[in-house]
């Protein structure tokens, strides 16, 4: 194999289980296995790649896909998605919260803080890492339908998994002026952009790190689940849906 277009085509399925044909154009992305599983019992149907590092269900043109944890696996995705050429893809992450955001708020970012370094292997550092602004306006008039509400502003994405600790990182954060802090987002966007797929992000604020007694631990882990996740995986769902059956793309960028 000796082309990209070769490569994600044979490595898609084997990552996830799942022939190409499969595959939805609407791809959902997810952190846990939960939200895939869900998302199988809403549409009663099968959950694929239990044997495999992602697992994925499709129903009505929609797949949801768990890619794990971390930048690196989140350019690995978009990657492979590139084999299938999805109409949109939306990425319901989980972040810590920065600001004056409270657990169970919604994030709809308008841009990712490029701190992972994984998407400078994809473009130049200072290149912004921006969603597709139809995506995120299709999210933001759902979550209103929902009878809901968020906040708008920038994600910093880090690499670092344990930094909770680091007193001279939070200072750093602060000046940046981030609302949230994940490890996905921005390499989500800028990976997307190489390989021509609309992208958003929906985060959930799950935990407030900068604080002692907010960062998360497993049994808050576990009420944040109970309590927001559904609605979470809802208006991704019906995001996605409503453009599906709009017909109207999402992809607002001339590529060159």
């Amino acid at each position: 194999m000796k082309t990209k277009a070769e490569i994600v085509k044979d490595w898609l399925p084997r990552y996830t289980g799942r022939p190409l044909e499969q595959f939805g154009e609407y791809v959902l992305l997810s952190n846990f296995v939960n939200y895939v599983e869900m998302f199988a019992q809403r549409f009663g149907v099968e959950v694929l790649g239990r044997d495999r590092p992602m697992q994925s269900a499709t129903a009505e043109n929609i797949t949801i896909l768990n890619f794990g944890i971390g930048s690196a696996m989140a350019a690995t995705v978009m990657d492979l998605l590139a084999a299938v050429a999805p109409k949109a893809v939306l990425l319901l992450g989980k972040c810590g919260g920065l600001k004056k955001t409270k657990v169970g708020d919604f994030i709809l970012p308008i841009a990712g803080i490029r701190g992972e370094g994984t998407s400078n292997d994809y473009m130049p550092p200072e290149i912004p890492a921006l969603p597709s602004f139809r995506l995120q306006r299709a999210v933001s008039a759902m979550i209103v339908k929902h009878g809901l509400d968020y906040w708008t502003g920038t994600v910093y994405t880090t690499n670092r998994r344990v930094w909770e600790h680091d007193e001279k990182f939070h200072d750093y954060l602060k000046n940046v002026r981030a609302s949230g802090i994940d490890m996905e987002t921005a390499t989500v966007f800028i990976v997307g952009f190489v390989n021509h797929i609309p992208k958003g992000a929906l985060l959930l604020v799950s935990d407030f790190p900068m604080e002692p007694d907010g960062v998360k631990t497993a049994v808050s882990d576990r009420t944040v689940t109970e309590k927001y996740v559904r609605t979470h995986l809802e208006i991704g769902i019906d995001s996605l849906i409503e453009l599906r059956d709009s017909g109207e793309s999402v992809e607002h960028l001339r590529f060159e």
